[in-house]
C-alpha cells in the first residue's frame, strides 16, 4: 500500500492516565482510564477514540457504496461501541458493535449496505479476523 495521508499521534504521561496530541495539534487532549476499568474517569480514553473514528469511516464507507447503488442515504447515522476485556492469556482484547440506523432503506436493503460497506471501510479491513465485529440495523 502507498498512504495518501498519514496521521500521527503522541502518547505521553502514564499512558491510558497520559495526554495524546497530533502532530497537526487538532488532537490535544487528557486520557484517564475509566472508572469501570478501576480508573479515575473525567476525561476520554483510547477506546471513545478508536468508537469515534471506527464511526465516521464506517459511515463514510456506507455513503460511498450508497452512492455506487444510488440509494438514498440521508439521515444516515451510524454509531460505533468498543468493549475491552480480559482474555484467557492474562491480555486485553477488543470487540466492535456497529449500529446503523437509515431511515430512507427498508432494513434489509440497509443490512446489504452495511455488509457491502463493511468490505471497504479501512477500520474493517483492520479488524477483520482480529476482533468481533457485529453489525446490525436499527429502525
Amino acid at each position: 500500500m502507498n498512504p495518501i495521508y498519514t496521521a500521527t499521534a503522541h502518547a505521553t504521561g502514564d499512558g491510558r492516565n497520559g495526554h495524546a496530541r497530533s502532530d497537526d495539534g487538532f488532537v490535544d487532549f487528557d486520557l484517564r482510564i475509566p472508572k469501570e476499568m478501576g480508573g479515575p474517569g473525567g476525561a476520554t480514553n483510547p477506546e471513545e477514540l478508536f468508537a469515534a473514528g471506527y464511526a465516521a469511516c464506517f459511515h463514510s464507507a456506507l455513503k460511498l457504496v450508497a452512492g455506487q447503488q444510488k440509494l438514498d442515504v440521508n439521515g444516515t447515522e451510524v454509531s460505533a461501541s468498543i468493549g475491552i476485556g480480559p482474555l484467557d492469556d492474562g491480555g486485553f482484547g477488543l470487540s466492535a458493535a456497529l449500529v446503523i440506523y437509515a431511515p430512507k432503506l427498508d432494513k434489509a436493503t440497509a443490512q446489504t449496505l452495511a455488509e457491502a460497506a463493511h468490505k471497504v471501510c479501512p477500520y474493517s479491513t483492520a479488524t477483520r479476523g482480529n476482533i468481533e465485529v457485529s453489525i446490525s440495523v436499527v429502525e
